[in-house]
């Protein structure tokens, strides 16, 4: 059974996801350096994402490792595949990570613009969905093939989804930064009227790690 999920998406201690004024040399917003020295230094994060060698092991690679099993899709918003607002202003712009991102499946990108898809190496293919959360869902769904839909981010999508209850488990990595402002996670949420309640919590040196799942 498909399930949707949010894995390894770290806030600060204040419950931002990234700092304000996003752009093309700030991509987590101005300050916004959640995992420059957190657990983002797990193996599987340097490996696989950064295509670095090494990383720590433990707790941190640990549910690293989980946020990548059994997903058949992704959503993205569009700020987590461009720093460009309005319509498409840079039609070469393919995103954040090169020729080959860390997707390897399909991943659907929320927007109010149209967009044909784009291609990439190593499985991965963009979908510009312009009909909005549920569409996106509807299309991730059928695409995964009945693995899981991973949601990506930013804060904005997550909040949406879990606005709609359409979030089956969400795992958040608490850093022990502070920001001050930027995008907060829960803003505007009762998360226990949504029916969520928390399923595990596990600290290590570089996060606090918290699982929450929605009965029902």
């Amino acid at each position: 059974m498909t399930r949707v999920r949010v894995d390894g998406y770290t806030i600060s201690l204040d419950g931002y996801g990234a700092g304000p004024d996003q752009d093309i040399n700030n991509p987590l917003g101005v300050g916004g350096r959640i995992c420059t020295s957190g657990w983002c230094r797990a193996r599987t994060f340097q490996q696989s994402v950064f295509r670095k060698g090494g990383g720590t092991t433990g707790v941190d690679d640990d549910f690293a490792a989980r946020g990548f099993e059994n997903v058949g899709a992704w959503i993205l918003g569009r700020n987590m595949f461009s720093p460009d607002r309005g319509d498409w202003p840079n039609p070469d712009w393919k995103g954040w990570w090169g020729d080959n991102p860390p997707y390897h499946v399909p991943a659907f990108v929320l927007t109010h613009y149209a967009h044909p898809p784009i291609e990439m190496e190593g499985g991965t293919t963009f979908h510009f969905v312009t009909g909005g959360i549920r569409e996106a869902l509807e299309r991730a769904r059928e695409a995964a093939a009945g693995k899981d839909v991973r949601i990506g981010g930013g804060a904005s999508t997550i909040r949406q989804y879990l606005r709609e209850g359409l979030i089956d488990e969400l795992h958040i990595a608490i850093s022990p930064i502070l920001l001050g402002r930027g995008e907060p996670l829960f803003e505007g949420l009762d998360l226990r009227a949504l029916g969520y309640e928390c399923a595990e919590f596990v600290a290590s040196e570089k996060a606090t790690h918290i699982v929450l799942r929605r009965g029902g």
